[in-house]
């Protein structure tokens, strides 16, 4: 057989054609995410007369002060407490949350137990339910216990989340080994300890991944706070800024700066937890 000399293996890489096609799209996605943002910086500093007048995006001139103070006068020095509220209920909801996802399914995928087929599906059926179908029924079931106008009619609903159970499921099972938790077991670790000391290293990345969506959800959920609470001191800072806009003349200038520091927090967020999070993405995609 004739061998032939200097010949080189074929490129497996992307042709020059697919990687023009893809920075392509990438810049559209990525003019698509950030015009939106870049108009909120530019509408904050505005007038109602110049949102309808002056070039949509630049800045107006020594208007801000004008709008934080409008901010402040209309929202009778809420503003601040309903940021803080928001906080506090994300916080609260995606600990606890991301810490009932990750017990949940670790134990689903390493214990055998009866009807853990069903409790798994039908705990899976929940991601194909939109949160709104079930905002009347928790408020019926609320409003009979007692909690509503309470911050705990917020932050119960949120623990759960179906997505984040699914994450806890598929993590735990591509990142813990059952010989590791079966040689625990030899040397005497009891289960809590297992999972505490063990378990919990493990699946930190799912951790990551599970907080920021269910932090993010219970950030921006509208429908919920607006059924459950009525008080001032208790509304987040969705609500908060709904109130302002239902105004019959609103500013909405101070409405955007509003909207642009209450959005602040879940920026500094996904900036300081960004390394871990797609570090938690990257192994699912290959775990999963």
């Amino acid at each position: 057989m004739t061998r032939l000399k200097g010949r080189q293996p074929s490129a497996t890489g992307p042709t020059k054609s697919t990687r023009v096609i893809t920075y392509v799209v990438l810049g559209v996605c990525l003019v698509y995410f950030l015009v939106p943002v870049l108009w909120v910086v530019f509408a904050s500093t505005k007038s109602n007369a110049d949102l309808s007048t002056s070039f949509g995006m630049w800045f107006a001139d020594n208007n801000l002060g004008t709008n934080y103070h409008s901010l402040m006068s209309w929202t009778q020095g809420y503003f601040w407490r309903w940021v803080g509220n928001s906080l506090f209920y994300s916080t609260t909801a995606a600990v606890v949350g991301t810490l009932i996802s990750v017990m949940a399914g670790y134990a689903i995928t390493h214990f055998r137990f009866p009807g853990r087929r069903v409790l798994s599906g039908a705990a899976m059926g929940g991601l194909l339910l939109p949160i709104a179908i079930l905002t009347v029924p928790l408020y019926i079931v609320f409003h009979s216990m007692g909690l509503t106008n309470t911050a705990w009619a917020i932050i119960i609903p949120s623990c759960v989340s179906p997505f984040g159970l699914f994450l806890g499921v598929v993590y735990a099972q591509a990142s813990v080994p059952r010989e590791l938790i079966e040689a625990a077991r030899v040397d005497g670790a009891g289960e809590a300890r297992i999972f505490f000391t063990m378990v919990l290293r493990l699946l930190a990345p799912a951790m990551v991944t599970i907080f920021l969506f269910i932090f993010v959800a219970t950030w921006n959920n509208f429908l919920l706070p607006l059924m459950m609470v009525s008080s001032p001191e208790l509304k987040p800072v969705t609500l908060g800024l709904y109130g302002m806009m239902s105004y019959f003349a609103p500013e909405k200038g101070a409405v955007m700066l509003g909207a642009l520091l209450g959005v602040l927090p879940l920026i500094i967020l996904f900036f300081g937890l960004q390394r871990y999070w797609q570090a938690g993405l990257a192994a699912g995609a290959v775990k999963g």
